[in-house]
């Protein structure tokens, strides 16, 4: 019986790629998304994957969100916390929502996530959570403390949740992917993007489906005795 695997933030990006390589695996998906509804239904027409619209910020949609879910398709198997956003701005300039906004819609919603999931985990001795962290959580980055900072507890939160989960055969992993060729990237100034790219030492940005790849494997049955791992996919921009 095919495995339930939910997305989030798993329509457009790296999320979308992700998506549909779990599909492509045999996977039943759920991708989540909060608010570009054109994108969602452009993907789900594309793909046939389908696509769920609840805010992961918020625990009590996210409940209502993985109930509709568990009762369409099964009870989840698979959580890839992938949803994220930005909002930069040097700590001297930044308001208390952008750093509210950011924590809470990528790290917050790994909780809410998790906890809603993981009793049924439990119950049913499987389990495979992948949170998608950032080179930026691991290194740093001017202008980021918000996003440096929830991505960085996602590292922790990584660690921590594998300990637990690990007698009860769930595996809990971190991604951390570099500079990804993404909409968010190619959003940055050309002159900006040329000075990143030239401190990849392979000399390119990645793909999605290059972290889509780690994805598979880790949430696969076989790679039982991989949990509490950060997996850098980063060109060897920073190895950690």
């Amino acid at each position: 019986m095919a495995r339930v695997a939910v997305v989030t933030g798993g329509t457009r990006g790296i999320g979308a790629a992700i998506a549909v390589a779990l599909d492509k695996a045999g996977y039943h998906v759920a991708a989540t998304y909060a608010g570009n509804d054109a994108a969602a239904f452009a993907f789900a027409e594309s793909t046939g994957i389908r696509v769920y619209k609840f805010d992961v910020s918020d625990f009590d949609a996210v409940q209502a969100g993985i109930a509709k879910i568990t009762a369409e398709l099964g009870p989840v198997d698979v959580v890839v916390n992938n949803a994220g956003i930005t909002r930069d701005g040097v700590l001297q300039r930044m308001t208390p929502q952008q750093w509210n906004d950011v924590i809470a819609t990528n790290l917050t919603s790994c909780f809410n996530l998790c906890r809603t999931v993981i009793d049924g985990m439990r119950e049913r001795g499987f389990g495979r959570i992948v949170n998608i962290g950032s080179i930026n959580g691991q290194a740093g980055q001017y202008g980021q403390v918000n996003y440096a900072a929830a991505k960085s507890g996602i590292h922790g939160f990584t660690k921590a949740l594998a300990q637990e989960g690990a007698a009860k055969g769930i595996t809990v992993n971190a991604i951390a992917p570099g500079y990804i060729d993404t909409d968010m990237v190619r959003a940055v100034p050309p002159n900006v993007l040329e000075k990143i790219v030239a401190r990849i030492p392979v000399g390119r940005l990645g793909k999605a489906e290059e972290i889509a790849r780690g994805v598979l494997f880790l949430v696969g049955d076989d790679a039982g005795f991989i949990t509490g791992s950060t997996l850098s996919i980063n060109g060897g921009q920073h190895m950690y």
